[in-house]
């Protein structure tokens, strides 16, 4: 339980580290949250809960819709500026692994390449069911393994400590429709969508500078490094990305995963 409790909270600093500028991070797969919007067609006065919403970019999208969205994530920053961006909206500071919310409580779950990354997929599985009322809709957006975003995570990986000796499950698994199963499928008929996502950008400098202040797990590996790895880490980082260049600037494909559910 000590070492969950550790994991979480230096998942909370990282996560949350990227503040506002996450939401620059979001805008860049903007059509992929419109993906899953549009699956599960959100309805005005539902009740939806939007799990590691980040700055709050999927919430917003179903606040637009009417509904009445909570957002949780466990980054304090994210949250603190998801609150200034949409006031309107219910934001809180939570664990997707031990949600605070009673049973059945929404009409609709969310959660935007956000839930894969936690440390205890099952544990975070059943509080999504748990929490969606009987009849309920499931709306997931995953990345997939072998994925371009896996490979930035590999391009960090190498600067990055050992991993600890009892490692979190890769949160790309959730990208295989059958690891959801796995997950939700006791709980939800499940229904698959595969989706690409186009990453657009100047140049591999300007993905670094938005990422290296926005996105937590790379702000959180540069702030970590001496100044000749932090250029080597920026040097690679930029490098995995021209590997995408087209004749106007950058074009890199990511390959995601929408899962649309129904609570059983």
């Amino acid at each position: 339980m000590a070492q969950i409790l550790a994991h979480n909270l230096k998942s909370a600093a990282t996560w949350g580290s990227g503040g506002a500028s996450y939401d620059t991070v979001s805008q860049s797969i903007a059509d992929a949250i419109d993906h899953v919007v549009n699956r599960i067609w959100p309805q005005p006065g539902e009740r939806i809960l939007d799990v590691a919403t980040g700055t709050g970019w999927t919430a917003r999208r179903l606040s637009n819709r009417g509904a009445k969205v909570t957002g949780i994530d466990i980054g304090e920053g994210v949250i603190e500026a998801a609150k200034l961006i949409a006031p309107e909206i219910d934001f809180k500071v939570g664990d997707a692994e031990a949600l605070e919310f009673p049973d059945q409580s929404f009409d609709c779950v969310t959660s935007t390449f956000g839930v894969m990354f936690v440390s205890r997929p099952e544990a975070a599985a059943a509080e999504l069911a748990r929490v969606t009322r009987k009849g309920g809709r499931l709306g997931l957006l995953t990345w997939l393994p072998g994925s371009a975003v896996e490979e930035i995570f590999q391009t960090m990986r190498p600067y990055m400590p050992p991993p600890p000796g009892n490692p979190p499950p890769s949160p790309f698994a959730w990208g295989r429709e059958g690891r959801v199963r796995e997950l939700l499928g006791d709980t939800f008929d499940l229904a698959f969508e595969p989706g690409t996502t186009v990453l657009r950008m100047p140049s591999g400098q300007t993905v670094w500078d938005i990422f290296v202040t926005g996105y937590g797990p790379t702000k959180t590996l540069a702030a970590s490094l001496d100044p000749e790895r932090r250029t080597a880490l920026q040097r690679d980082f930029i490098a995995m990305h021209e590997k995408h260049r087209s004749p106007v600037g950058l074009a890199m494909p990511r390959d995601y995963l929408c899962t649309i559910g129904t609570r059983k």
